[in-house]
């Protein structure tokens, strides 16, 4: 049975709260500093998207200059805070601790950096003084991490800054599309008044692109426009009963969750989970600590082939939730237009794909699990039709840029899940501060 309220306020309280906790000290963070070797041409900085000065902003820890720290990460990545919280940093920076390679538990990178950076904004330390206006306006689509990036790099700079965000809330996918346990709300919106706090920087929300206004309307009022609006739309499974009662995709499911208070939002006893990337990862172990009796994961692929890091899948495995390989989704089956079963094909692996991945082959075998709730993880599409809509250059409604970050309209540049289709945090910062990068040179600027 699908229904809310399932645990108590504690049991809320328990299952939500940081999965990944900060130092409690400041002798914790500097024991946990002294450790690094400080690498000449550290691989860990190379493992970054952003390329933060990871061993200066450590070195600087060790010497008690938080503040000074906190401006190496922040002139790097202004979403440091966030970044510290939800990047799998077990691929990125501390995958590439040289520790690895001696067998020993690497650095505590994100920690150490949460350390400083979250001291600075509690402290309200704004580590950059904004120019004197210029003159010049630029319009964001997007307040998420690549559009506040690029807008915070702009108006350093004395550039005036109108973001247009569809959702009563900005910061995008740290908002609304990240599991609770790993930020809260309230972090969301101190992050997001950090970051616009140098000022210069207005958001207009509940504006739609598409809706409330287009692209060349943005040309003819603004001296550049960049757009920062990610993805959204849901990956559907096209098969038979995704339409019944207790079919959910991941997006909406998460969404709710960041949205609304914890015991609104309604789970199954028996969830199945398609799909094995972060986004599934996130909903099945939300899922759980909602109070499902069950929770089954499924991946048409293998193990060696899953989109998540092994960090991301132990999480789930420790909440208890099943993981079912080389299994897709073949129909949804109901009584009473409500969700009771779910037929699977079984699979097999075939040559690679434009992927690099071994491509699933159906195996004409089929199995069937008893489930009342059914939550898709299958992908994001991008907003192929607000690109057409709008003339963008695109592929398969990914936004074409060159390398300037430049689309094929005058003065109109995008980047981040908008053109990658969907990547890391880390990397919508990254492609935020090039195209900041690009307008300022675009403007006469630089």
């Amino acid at each position: 049975m699908i229904k809310n309220n399932r645990l108590t306020a504690e049991e809320y309280e328990k299952n939500f709260s940081d999965i990944h906790p900060p130092f409690d000290n400041e002798t914790a963070a500097i024991v946990e500093a002294n450790r690094c070797l400080f690498c000449y041409d550290a691989p860990c900085i190379k493992g970054c998207p952003t390329s933060i000065d990871i061993p200066k902003f450590i070195k600087q820890i060790t010497t008690q200059n938080v503040k000074g720290s906190a401006h190496t990460i922040f002139v790097s990545n202004i979403f440091g805070a966030g970044c510290s919280k939800v990047c799998p940093v077990e691929k990125l920076c501390e995958g590439n601790c040289v520790y690895n390679l001696l067998e020993e538990k690497p650095i505590e990178i994100a920690r150490l950096q949460r350390y400083a950076s979250e001291m600075a904004m509690a402290n309200n330390w704004q580590m950059f003084e904004r120019k004197p206006d210029n003159g010049k306006k630029v319009a964001i689509v997007g307040a998420g991490p690549a559009g506040l990036s690029c807008a915070h790099v702009l108006s350093r700079e004395g550039v005036e800054v109108t973001i247009f965000e569809k959702e009563e809330k900005a910061g995008g996918l740290m908002t609304y599309g990240i599991a609770a346990y790993k930020v809260t709300p309230e972090f969301c919106a101190n992050e997001v008044n950090y970051i616009t706090g140098i000022g210069g920087i207005h958001i207009e929300y509940e504006k739609s692109l598409g809706k409330d206004f287009t692209v060349a309307e943005l040309q003819t009022q603004y001296d550049a426009v960049f757009l920062g609006m990610g993805v959204g739309l849901a990956r559907q499974l096209d098969i038979p009963g995704e339409d019944l009662e207790g079919v959910e995709d991941a997006i909406t499911f998460i969404y709710n969750l960041r949205s609304k208070e914890l015991p609104a939002i309604a789970v199954g006893d028996r969830v199945a989970v398609i799909g094995m990337g972060m986004t599934a990862i996130d909903a099945a172990t939300q899922a759980k600590r909602l109070g499902a009796n069950e929770v089954t994961m499924l991946y048409r692929r293998t193990q060696s082939e899953m989109p998540c890091t092994q960090h991301e899948m132990d999480i789930a495995l420790l909440d208890g939730c099943e993981i079912i390989w080389l299994a897709a989704p073949k129909e949804i089956k109901g009584v009473d237009g409500k969700v009771t079963t779910l037929v699977c094909s079984k699979m097999k692996l075939g040559d690679a794909d434009a992927s690099g991945r071994r491509s699933p082959v159906d195996t004409g075998e089929t199995f069937t699990l008893a489930v009342d709730m059914v939550i898709k993880a299958a992908g994001q599409m991008p907003f192929f039709d607000i690109v057409e809509q709008n003339n963008l250059q695109h592929k398969n409604g990914k936004i074409n840029i060159d390398a300037t970050g430049g689309t094929n309209l005058a003065g109109v540049y995008a980047g981040g899940d908008a053109v990658n289709g969907g990547k890391e945090v880390v990397n919508a910062v990254q492609a935020g501060k090039d195209a900041a990068a690009s307008i300022l040179q675009y403007m006469g600027l630089v």
